[in-house]
């Protein structure tokens, strides 16, 4: 395991050092799927790299995204270099989207939007019920909370009074097929989960200092309320030519544009 960043410029290379790993993934898969995973890592450093409760539960509902949390996990030292060589590779235990029953830090099988927030809610009960003070965080996408299961899952939680669970909206404004505001609407907006009851902060998603204050705090409060950050991310997060592109939530890179994400990626955190 290694050591846990502790000041602003480790933190800054600890963030360029994993986007890193996520771009020789992708390129050495050559798949898709990057400006996905580029989009929330920042939210994962925070909230399984640098939180202080090791012991809470994690589930990334948006399974597309598996590069930034295997990375993470092999930071934590839970997935070893070997395993992460093999992802997308016939036989690997770190396929496309997560899958269960392989490594502590996945616990679910995850990629079908939705399902997600169902299973932290579930968690979170059952640790109420048994009086574990362990929290339960879940990390989904701005498009997700399109998903009906979102919603019932969500009141459910309110209902239940679960102030400890915690989500986590990577909320970089693209889905699959366009602006989330043009596909359905904005249903990652303040007002639509506070009117349901859920503690509500919004927080730049990849100021990951604050974002580490905002998940500590939020984990202490009982109050009744389940918790939600509304984080305003940037697809594709540190390559120039993907940020705010919708194109990069499906497409792999050439040998050039590798190159050319690598050496935006020294630019923007190895430089000071």
């Amino acid at each position: 395991m290694t050591s846990p960043a502790t000041t602003t410029n480790d933190i800054t290379i600890l963030s360029g050092q994993l986007r890193l790993k996520v771009l020789e993934l992708y390129n050495m898969a050559h798949a898709g799927h990057i400006g996905c995973s580029l989009s929330c890592l920042d939210l994962m450093i925070a909230t399984l790299i640098l939180r202080k409760q090791p012991d809470d539960t994690f589930i990334l509902s948006k399974g597309h995204a598996a590069a930034a949390l295997y990375v993470c996990l092999n930071h934590l030292g839970e997935i070893s270099d070997d395993q992460l060589q093999t992802f997308y590779k016939n036989g690997t235990t770190l396929p496309a989207h997560p899958a269960p029953n392989q490594h502590k830090g996945i616990p679910f099988a995850t990629g079908s939007l939705g399902h997600g927030l169902p299973i932290a809610a579930g968690i979170a009960h059952a640790n109420k019920l048994q009086g574990n003070p362990n929290a339960v965080f879940v990390l989904l996408s701005d498009g997700e909370t399109n998903e009906g299961t979102t919603w019932e899952a969500a009141h459910y939680a309110m209902q239940q009074g679960l102030d400890n669970l915690v989500m986590l909206i990577d909320k970089n404004g693209l889905q699959g097929f366009g602006h989330t505001t043009d596909v359905f609407g904005d249903t990652a907006d303040v007002t639509k989960w506070q009117a349901i009851g859920f503690e509500v902060v919004e927080a730049d998603g990849h100021d990951v200092e604050t974002l580490v204050a905002t998940v500590d705090t939020l984990r202490l409060q009982a109050n009744g309320k389940p918790k939600v950050i509304i984080a305003h991310t940037v697809k594709g997060k540190g390559v120039s030519y993907m940020e705010n592109r919708l194109e990069w939530h499906y497409l792999p890179m050439n040998a050039d544009l590798y190159e050319q994400a690598k050496a935006d990626i020294h630019d923007r955190y190895f430089t000071a």
